[in-house]
């Protein structure tokens, strides 16, 4: 008799163990249908959408009241190719995140770097872009910098050949015509305009060198 209410007690156990397995595995799962959202990327590539999708899924059965845009800033600003974008939560279920690329400015000598209009560089084996070359280190502020001059000068990227960027924080460009610009390493913009004069100027021919390094003395040959 005692074992008859055993087996019956035991049998009573795993039924009430089935049942609370089988009701937390049910919650779990409407849970996951309430809480699951989708992103949608917009701008990137597909090898880019791809990664970046791929990093997000961590997150995707949040709840989207919870989703920190900081968290999502993190992960989106990783990618160097981004120059800008936007995030917009769609409730109840969806995000929609713009990204506009940055574009090509120039290239790393020596690999498959580009650098990017946003300075930081970026890998790309298969673009065959016709870009500057840049020689030596620089980081991005340098560079954002000496952009920024430029664009306030008569110069505009498609007018060099080449970049150098020495560690006394001076640059030389070669243009197309292969005329090197020596430029000092202050009022870069004026000694830019400075120099677009005197290569548009029919008083000096054959010229290959402007040296505008030292202050109030010019130099070509």
């Amino acid at each position: 008799m005692h074992q008859l209410i055993g087996k019956k007690n035991k049998i009573t156990l795993y039924i009430l163990f089935l049942l609370i397995l089988s009701t937390t595995s049910g919650e779990f799962v409407e849970n996951k249908n309430r809480y699951f959202f989708q992103i949608n990327i917009e701008g990137a590539s597909i090898t880019d959408k791809e990664k970046i999708s791929n990093e997000l899924n961590n997150i995707l059965y949040e709840n989207i009241l919870l989703i920190d845009k900081e968290v999502l800033k993190k992960i989106i600003s990783k990618y160097n190719i981004i120059e800008k974008y936007s995030i917009k939560k769609v409730y109840p279920s969806t995000i929609n995140i713009k990204i506009i690329p940055t574009k090509f400015v120039a290239r790393l000598s020596g690999n498959n770097q580009l650098v990017g209009a946003n300075g930081k560089l970026i890998e790309d084996k298969e673009n065959r872009e016709i870009l500057p070359y840049i020689f030596g280190e620089f980081n991005t502020k340098d560079f954002l910098n000496f952009k920024k001059k430029i664009s306030q000068s008569k110069f505009t990227f498609t007018k060099f050949k080449m970049l150098y960027f020495f560690p006394s924080n001076r640059w030389d460009i070669l243009t197309y015509d292969n005329i090197l610009i020596k430029l000092p390493q202050e009022n870069i913009s004026k000694s830019l305009n400075l120099a677009y004069k005197i290569i548009v100027s029919n008083d000096f021919n054959n010229k290959n060198l402007i040296d505008l390094r030292v202050n109030n003395h010019l130099i070509i040959k």
